[in-house]
């Protein structure tokens, strides 16, 4: 099943509504869409930073893209309305840990009720019949394992963020079990999945407190990166990695229905979870001269050392399975940000490490 969704001509013509998409994995993934063939839309605030992926790579140009609030019911409903999507795949949130620490009410109210009005307006909507709501690897209680989380392990989290989405979790599942069940699908049609991945690097992310953003912002100024914590171990994975995953879980929630309708890990292969100090020094030598790092000494909110995925489950039984090592992730990143510099465009750049990605899967 290896590439399926990408080669089949399954999402040719069919009708996407996209959450998020202004995002930096939104972004990637409406290209990915757009070049698939897909009638796309999509539903979000305005980009959350400034450069942005959306604007730089000419995201708005391939698809119908709606400004608004997940938490908006009347407006989304218009969208869904208009659009009448086959798939929904929910990206809509507050993603950084350090900025729900900063306000919990806003992640809360994003992550959790941005999450239940957009599966109200699909339950009032004819015609949806696969959502993917896209979570986090952090959705799982942690206690500090040094093997990988499975679907089935205890949800939790410590920070605002992680809890969050734990919470966006089980309203998903809630909503399932009311008002999608699996014995009743002929009748409602629709089948709901959750995907959790890991921390995702790649080309077009200038969001503040995350690594990668943070190495390229210093290091394209010729300045020292500042690193909170080397020891901390974590899933990164090329953001095209989880996006495939995505795509293929919402092909067989279209093919199979309820027998897909759970939650599905994504995260790289076991050797590839590695501490943010190794994956520092990997860019570090895909980069060059000029690229320094230090350690912050400052007190710094709480988050995990150890976060592992199992991902059994999706290779079993979606036949998904990373297609780029960690090392071959952060060269493409560094490429990217190095050919924006050298005068190439985020639209180039991206669709061509798409076609890439594609070409090795297609190929597998």
């Amino acid at each position: 099943m290896e590439g399926l969704a990408l080669t089949s001509g399954f999402w040719h013509g069919r009708r996407v509504l996209v959450t998020g998409h202004t995002g930096f994995k939104g972004a990637w993934l409406s290209l990915w869409l757009q070049q698939l063939g897909a009638d796309l839309a999509g539903f979000s605030l305005a980009p959350p930073s400034s450069p942005n992926l959306f604007e730089l790579a000419g995201v708005a140009a391939g698809m119908t893209s709606v400004h608004g609030d997940v938490r908006d019911s009347a407006a989304l409903a218009r969208c869904i309305a208009a659009h009448r999507p086959e798939i929904v795949i929910h990206m809509a949130a507050q993603a950084l840990v350090r900025a729900s620490f900063a306000d919990p009410v806003e992640t809360f109210s994003t992550n959790v009720m941005g999450t239940v009005t957009v599966l109200d307006a699909v339950r009032r909507a004819p015609g949806v019949r696969a959502v993917v709501n896209v979570t986090t690897d952090k959705c799982y209680q942690n206690n500090e394992w040094a093997w990988g989380y499975r679907e089935s392990d205890r949800l939790g989290g410590f920070d605002p963020y992680s809890n969050s989405k734990a919470c966006s979790e089980l309203a998903t599942d809630s909503f399932r079990n009311s008002f999608f069940p699996a014995e009743r699908h002929a009748e409602h049609g629709v089948a709901v999945a959750t995907a959790r991945a890991g921390n995702v690097i790649g080309g077009g992310d200038w969001a503040a407190d995350r690594l990668v953003p943070d190495i390229m912002r210093a290091w394209t100024g010729g300045a020292e990166v500042v690193i909170r914590n080397p020891h901390a171990v974590r899933p990164w994975q090329h953001v095209l990695e989880p996006l495939s995953g995505y795509l293929s879980l919402a092909e067989r929630l279209v093919v199979d229905g309820p027998a897909f309708a759970e939650s599905f890990n994504f995260g790289p292969a076991e050797d590839d979870a590695r501490p943010v100090g190794a994956v520092v020094e990997t860019m570090q030598r895909a980069w060059g001269s000029g690229a320094a790092w230090r350690l912050d000494d400052q007190p710094q909110p709480h988050e995990a050392t150890w976060l592992r995925l199992d991902c059994a489950k999706a290779r079993q039984r979606l036949g998904w399975r990373p297609r780029w090592t960690l090392d071959a992730g952060l060269s493409a990143t560094v490429a990217w940000y190095r050919g924006l510099a050298a005068g190439c465009t985020a639209r180039e750049l991206t669709l061509q490490q798409i076609a890439d990605f594609s070409a090795q899967g297609a190929a597998a």
